[in-house]
């Protein structure tokens, strides 16, 4: 093989809730093109070594924000575009395939898994083929077997994103300039589905379960090893725990493999959330009552980064009905955030120092409350937000409300700062979130996570999954032992033959 083998790069990635009535059109996924895929990943700058080790060619990459389903008009248009696009590199000898692994599609299970086989009839089945996913994801047989290499986030909250991208496209390079055979795959089915806010590996059983991956990784014969929590929050037959290892061993991939799904397994009892966790009047209630500031509750059911619509109101309702935030002088909340288009245009309008009356919220998830109409002084605008495009901020008693035209995640401290609001200085602040990000993490005196409603409701069973492969944990907690055996998964060149199972 030549040293300097010709690589595609290709990918769509989402987190899809069919629990959301949202959708999810084209525009969202951002896509970027040819060469300016290549911009997306530092370790393929120029000069650096991963990029003069191989010809690297971008077609279309798109990464959209978790939402609700994409529709099938926007995964037609971005799919026939990066079909199209690897077409006309003609043959490749590597595909680096980026993806998150819980996109679903109007009409489409396992999208992925059918994108890629499109991507195969243009590739051929010699193209070796090296998947990066979120853990988050879900790792079907048909997915497993169009892929030669595979591997996941080891980190939640995912602080290993990049280096995981890094490691499956240092993996493909590996092997096509190695000689090596094409690898082995042992594949598990874990009949387990969690919300990632209950398998945080910063916390126990989690951060040892996690911390086992790297030791078969270690072992001789073998190539990467990686464990899938799944996606909570879709109902497909894929939507499970998965565990997949990688290698040139057949007895090495299989061994590490059944250590790990096993060790999944044994621990799913002990999964906890990552946070105390409470309705929303309890955390309010501890919050109110702590001296610890600030404080930090996750309005967990409406999360954007999770697939929520992100305009519930059902949480920012309960927050202004409470006595204590009424004056301009009582406690110092943050609440982020709200989309409503309008009412930011109001805002805008008006300016800065108005006092406005707008209306925002639940244009797309008006399930659980209606939209809600605010007063108050307009404290800041920002103009030029990727996600959000316009913010404003309306106070309205001492609650500091972040409205914005799109909906957006608020994980950084100057998602904050850039409002002129000083969120280390507030008594409270409420994100619309699940487990907290590093940073706010980091800054936070005190935390929990408030138990609400939405698309992304913690309470999985009060979700109504109807086509996830049952028994399933936690659905049906006393279910027998599953067959934890390794599956070798034959090569994309061969034929797959049986039960997804």
């Amino acid at each position: 093989m030549s040293p300097h083998p010709v690589i595609a790069v290709a990918g769509l990635g989402i987190e899809s809730s069919t629990f959301s009535p949202a959708r999810t059109d084209a525009p969202a996924f951002h896509p970027l093109r040819g060469d300016d895929v290549l911009t997306r990943y530092p370790f393929l700058a120029p000069g650096r070594p991963l990029r003069e080790a191989a010809d690297w060619r971008g077609t279309l990459v798109g990464k959209a924000l978790p939402g609700g389903m994409v529709t099938a008009a926007a995964y037609a248009d971005l799919t026939d575009e990066l079909l199209h696009g690897l077409s006309r590199l003609g043959p490749v000898h590597g595909l680096w395939y980026d993806i998150h692994g819980a996109m679903t599609v109007e009409g489409v299970d396992d999208a992925e898994a059918e994108l890629l086989r499109r991507i195969r009839e243009i590739t051929g089945p010699d193209t070796i083929i090296s998947a990066s996913m979120d853990l988050h994801g879900n790792v079907s047989r048909e997915l497993a077997h169009r892929t030669d290499l595979i591997t996941c986030y080891r980190m939640a909250p995912h602080e290993d994103a990049m280096e995981t991208k890094e490691r499956a496209a240092r993996n493909l390079v590996h092997h096509l300039t190695s000689g090596a055979p094409r690898p082995v795959k042992a594949w598990i089915p874990v009949p387990v589905l969690l919300a990632g806010e209950q398998t945080s590996t910063r916390i126990e059983p989690a951060k040892s379960v996690y911390a086992a991956v790297a030791e078969v990784e270690a072992t001789d014969g073998v190539t990467d090893a990686a464990i899938w929590v799944g996606y909570a929050w879709a109902d497909e037959p894929r939507n499970r725990a998965a565990v997949v290892v990688t290698g040139s061993s057949a007895d090495a991939v299989t061994t590490g493999a059944e250590r790990l799904a096993r060790g999944f397994w044994k621990a799913r009892h002990d999964f906890d959330f990552v946070a105390p966790t409470g309705t929303l009047q309890e955390c309010l209630d501890a919050a109110l009552a702590s001296r610890k500031r600030p404080y930090f509750i996750s309005d967990t059911g409406d999360n954007p980064t999770a697939g929520g619509a992100g305009d519930v109101t059902w949480g920012l309702q309960q927050v202004l009905a409470r006595p204590e935030f009424k004056d301009p002088t009582g406690p110092v909340v943050i609440y982020a955030s709200l989309p409503g288009p309008a009412a930011v245009d109001t805002a805008v309008q008006a300016g800065v120092g108005a006092t406005v009356t707008v209306t925002a919220g639940a244009e797309v998830d008006d399930r659980h409350a209606g939209p809600l109409t605010l007063t108050g002084v307009v404290h800041a605008i920002r103009h030029g937000d990727q996600h959000a495009v316009t913010e404003a901020v309306l106070r309205v008693g001492s609650v500091y409300v972040i409205l914005t035209r799109l909906r957006k995640p608020y994980h950084c401290e100057h998602d904050f700062t850039d409002l002129e609001l000083a969120p280390r200085e507030a008594d409270l602040v409420l994100v619309k979130i699940g487990y907290l990000e590093p940073e706010l993490f980091a800054m936070a005196a005190d935390w929990k996570m408030a138990l609400t409603p939405g698309g992304v409701d913690q309470d999985l069973p009060r979700l109504g999954h109807r086509r996830i492969r049952r028994p399933m944990f936690p659905f049906d907690r006393e279910m027998p032992d599953p067959d934890l055996t390794a599956r070798l998964i034959p090569s994309s060149d061969e034929e797959l033959t049986g039960p997804d199972e």
